[in-house]
């Protein structure tokens, strides 16, 4: 169906996010250039751009490489086993950690589709439902048993069917912008949030209609994967301090929290890292019982933005997720409040220790860096409640265009 409408207001604009922003999927319901609070300049973006990083523009808005994941308390009360015999085949449930080998995975048509920013082959795994991959291979996932192996099985590539009711007609005349600079290919902003793609430009008169396409460019692209579950295991249970064997459950991994300042950037270095099963980022060390995104950047709450990361401690140890962290960090140790320039006590750096072998690690890690002139400013405290972020904060970077493979160096940009 094509519609046609006068009344929206567009602006050109490069696709740069102002420092920690809400995700685009709020963007204001009514335009004026202050209102686009998300976005620093205007400029046209070609879509040879877009293409190039790949939800950057439209990521925060689509399904890309999440599952199902809620803002509530990660207690994970609702994923403990309660299968009597554990060693029994099963199929895995939410939480679960699962391993499974990708034999192949391809896109259905290869002209329409680019490199995935996460690892495609060999054997890999994650936390069912917990983001990292596609949403489709979380849901097919869930319902294998281990050993068992599918081929030839189709999963949305993350972008959405094509949707003919997203394309719609504008007299471009009435727009308060520089039409000359605008070309088939040009992207757009709605003044409601919507990015569409100037697909056709002709005269009619007076006016000067464009046809806009608000579908993603890659919207109905698809992967045709060979999938071999290979086995499925408990998650850990200890998400808060504990002491000894204490809340402990018998999984063989293990979590750990910490906080970098804005967490989009310290969560892909964690992606990154061999041994990490899966990552979140949210909010703990406050009062206030789940908190929003708007209400811990008041500074009101009392927490940090956090990440929090189940591991394979045989793969990766609590130390070498340590010397990444303080990697990350780098001088901001020693500063109060501030990571970068991030300001403010929601962007405190801290490690919150799960047991006490964590935290003896990371007090004599730490005591390294103390000197008599300098002093350490990263807090070190018992791991408390941590409340999963908005769902447009999970994986963040990786949906904006950016490598979550295992040991992936390149340099990572932390606001898209």
């Amino acid at each position: 169906m094509m519609m046609t409408t006068n009344i929206f207001s567009a602006i050109l604009l490069l696709c740069c996010c102002a420092n920690h922003v809400q995700a685009w999927s709020t963007a204001p319901t009514s335009f004026t250039p202050s209102t686009l609070h998300h976005r620093r300049s205007s400029i046209v973006v070609p879509s040879a751009t877009l293409l190039a990083n790949i939800g950057r523009s439209w990521g925060t808005t689509t399904a890309l490489f999440l599952a199902d994941t809620t803002a509530a308390a990660s207690t994970n009360a609702d994923e403990e086993c309660t299968d009597s015999d554990a060693s029994k085949p099963r199929k895995p449930k939410s939480g679960d950690i699962v391993t499974f080998t990708l034999q192949r995975f391809q896109s259905t048509d290869p002209n329409s589709i680019v490199e995935p920013h996460f690892d495609t082959s060999g054997t890999l795994q994650l936390r069912l439902n917990h983001g990292n991959y596609l949403p489709g291979l979380h849901n097919l996932l869930s319902t294998m048993t281990p050993g068992e192996t599918i081929t030839g099985s189709t999963i949305d590539a993350g972008y959405g069917s094509y949707n003919t009711q997203l394309v719609f007609q504008i007299d471009a005349t009435q727009l308060q912008v520089d039409t000359s600079l605008v070309k088939v290919g040009t992207m757009l902003a709605m003044g409601n949030g919507m990015e569409v793609r100037v697909t056709k430009i002709e005269e009619d008169g007076e006016k000067l209609m464009w046809t806009l396409d608000g579908n993603h460019p890659l919207a109905g692209a698809s992967y045709e994967v060979d999938v071999r579950l290979d086995a499925v295991e408990e998650a850990p249970s200890h998400w808060e301090y504990h002491v000894g064997d204490e809340k402990k459950s018998s999984s063989k991994y293990d979590v750990a929290t910490f906080g970098l300042g804005c967490f989009w950037g310290g969560e892909l270095a964690y992606q990154r890292l061999p041994g990490i099963v899966s990552t979140a980022v949210g909010y703990t060390q406050g009062e206030k019982v789940n908190p929003s995104y708007e209400e811990v950047c008041t500074g009101t709450t009392g927490h940090t933005e956090a990440i929090q990361v189940v591991y394979d401690p045989n793969v990766a140890s609590y130390r070498s997720l340590l010397h990444l962290t303080f990697n990350r960090l780098g001088d901001d140790i020693y500063k109060q409040n501030q990571v970068g320039n991030d300001r403010g006590t929601q962007y405190r750096s801290g490690i919150y220790y799960h047991d006490e072998e964590q935290r003896q690690i990371a007090e004599e890690l730490l005591e390294s860096y103390a000197s008599a002139d300098r002093e350490v400013s990263t807090e070190v405290k018992e791991a408390k409640v941590f409340y999963t972020a908005e769902e447009y904060h999970q994986q963040y970077l990786l949906k904006g265009g950016q490598s979550a493979k295992k040991g992936a160096s390149e340099s990572i940009r932390c606001y898209g």
